[in-house]
């Protein structure tokens, strides 16, 4: 059997922060892209995080998620050291309850880009199916997988409105 090479990397800052990165991962599944999952810290092992990432494209890695809470430094640090697109993810919880992962992770020095995700309900899934956009670029079975992927969600409302409108009128 062959074994590919991971073309996403997503990185958070705490094994902790596992549970709120389910809906990012049920998305490389969904749309059978191989990915690694890694746990390293800005702070606390900057050594890992920098060579992981200088290393990441000659890896196969071709987008980096970065997943962290309270100062998430992790996605500024990471795409400080790559030109690999960077997509953060700020995860609630602390103090703040997660506007201050927000705010570091969306307020980068003009230069060193992240792409930001929403804080909790849609933004890990949608960092994952961001990250699947910019493969899709280079790859059109994947395109087409995404485009009939938004028509099922578009039909899904649709048929909805149309349950609605014929409850409506008995």
């Amino acid at each position: 059997m062959e074994t590919r090479m991971p073309e996403i990397a997503l990185l958070m800052g705490s094994k902790s922060d596992l549970p709120k990165l389910q809906d990012t991962i049920q998305v490389f599944k969904d749309f059978e892209i191989d990915f690694t999952v890694r746990v390293m810290s800005a702070h606390r092992t900057p050594e890992v995080v920098v060579d992981f990432t200088v290393n990441a494209e000659s890896n196969g890695i071709k987008v980096i998620i970065c997943a962290a809470g309270s100062a998430a430094h992790l996605a500024g640090v990471v795409a400080g050291h790559t030109t690999l697109p960077v997509l953060g993810i700020p995860v609630q919880g602390g103090a703040l309850n997660g506007m201050d992962a927000l705010l570091a992770t969306v307020q980068m020095p003009g230069g060193i880009p992240v792409a930001s995700v929403a804080l909790g309900g849609g933004g890990p899934k949608n960092a994952g199916l961001f990250a699947v956009q910019i493969l899709a670029l280079s790859n059109p079975e994947l395109a087409q997988k995404l485009k009939d992927t938004r028509k099922m969600q578009s039909d899904k409302v649709i048929q909805a409105d149309k349950e609605l409108q014929e409850e409506l009128q008995s």
